[in-house]
């Protein structure tokens, strides 16, 4: 009895232990146009976005269930080749979801922070593409050229600031976690290369040894130091 006791203690301990070496992520979709592709997550490792695990989707659900990272970790959630999210990965189980107007995941304090913010930043994007529309609607209705530019100009110089402000802040506010590290690479990609400008310039100054110490960061930092003497030289 004591043996049969023991094995069955000894194969719930090592069934949680796997457990924990697993990743949980469950996911689901409203996009008929996605049944059959492959999802993969990707973190960046040597210079690149790796794959870490990937998951088919069929009947509208994928589930990934991979090895586990050893810490928190921000993942990139593609469709194949294409990127469609960030995804903070830590030990709880998380639910994403894939619907025409809304990627999301929740299930963790961080992937909701790291909404929040997403959601905002996409109202400022979703303002300022705006613009050139109303510009066309303004000159139809026979407003001066010349005074539409001067007002949407000014709306755009605007958003502009407050859409750095918001990075600028989200950043230095989680400096110590995974946020601000993954945040800056979304940021940077949009860069035709790695190049200063006084926001990098600011976070660099301010930046804590954790977040000045992340693999992407310290990359991006030295590319960009290294282009900038090389302009400088020319």
């Amino acid at each position: 009895m004591k043996r049969t006791l023991y094995a069955l203690s000894l194969f719930c301990a090592l069934a949680l232990t796997g457990c924990k070496d697993q990743l949980d992520i469950q996911g689901e979709t409203s996009l008929p146009e996605l049944e059959g592709r492959t999802l993969y997550l990707r973190v960046y490792e040597n210079g690149d976005l790796q794959a870490i695990d990937s998951a088919s989707i069929t009947h509208g659900k994928f589930h990934f269930t991979g090895n586990a990272t050893d810490s928190t970790v921000m993942a990139f959630l593609f469709l194949e080749e294409q990127s469609l999210m960030p995804v903070v990965i830590d030990e709880n189980p998380l639910t994403i979801t894939l619907n025409e107007n809304e990627h999301k995941v929740v299930g963790s304090a961080l992937n909701d922070t790291l909404r929040a913010f997403i959601q905002r930043k996409t109202e400022l994007d979703m303002q300022l593409a705006e613009l050139p529309r109303r510009e066309s609607r303004m000159i139809l209705e026979g407003y001066d050229h010349h005074e539409i530019l001067m007002q949407l100009n000014q709306e755009a110089a605007a958003l502009t600031a407050q859409e750095d402000e918001l990075v600028t802040r989200f950043i230095k506010d989680n400096m110590d976690n995974v946020l601000a590290p993954g945040v800056f690479m979304i940021v940077t990609s949009g860069l035709p290369y790695p190049m200063l400008n006084p926001q990098i310039e600011e976070l660099e100054a301010l930046g804590s040894p954790r977040f000045l110490n992340d693999t992407y960061v310290k990359d991006f930092l030295k590319m960009a130091h290294d282009n900038m003497e090389k302009l400088n030289n020319q």
